[in-house]
């Protein structure tokens, strides 16, 4: 069975869009695949081609002849370089203004993981200082009140020590009387 690798029209008239499919060499071109391996919108800015190049070097190394339109595709996301043993064959691929490649993605979503990660960190460690500067201020506060509370009872027992002797003297004077 010959296998080709070939674009499956899909999408309304004068708006095309295709899916990049492996099937038989003999089938219609809507016909059924034995696998897709990609998409092709050719309508957007820029383009968008996306390849599972897994797949695609798979098939390809398996015998599968790609079409002229899908050849120049793995041209450009560089499965066809790779395919024929250039080592340095590279993604030409543009992708449009807001969308990110995945590598990328995975990136940018580690790198907001880190800082969110050291945000919450820091958010301890300053909440960690708060809690031992207001357990600092607490007990110096309690050791201001113990000094307090001492230089007030030494205060309040001198006067009963005062009227303790004043009571000594009248006491003595009354057993004096008694005698």
């Amino acid at each position: 069975m010959a296998v080709k690798i070939r674009l499956k029209r899909f999408g309304k008239k004068k708006a095309p869009f295709y899916r990049v499919v492996v099937m038989d060499g003999r089938a219609k071109r809507d016909g059924k695949a034995l696998e897709e391996i990609g998409i092709y919108h050719p309508l957007n800015n820029p383009s968008i081609i996306e390849i599972n190049s897994e797949r695609a070097l798979y098939w390809l190394s398996v015998g599968a002849q790609p079409s002229d339109q899908v050849r120049k595709l793995l041209t450009l996301t560089g499965d066809m370089g790779i395919h024929q043993g250039d080592k340095n064959a590279k993604s030409t691929v543009e992708l449009a203004a807001g969308k990110v490649s995945a590598e990328d993605q995975i990136k940018a979503h580690a790198d907001a993981a880190e800082k969110l990660k050291a945000a919450k960190a820091e958010e301890n460690e300053k909440a960690k200082k708060e809690a031992e500067a207001e357990a600092k201020a607490a007990e110096e506060a309690a050791a201001a009140e113990a000094k307090a509370a001492e230089a007030e009872k030494p205060a309040e027992e001198a006067p009963a020590e005062d009227a303790a002797a004043e009571e000594a003297p009248a006491a003595d004077a009354a057993e004096a009387e008694e005698k």
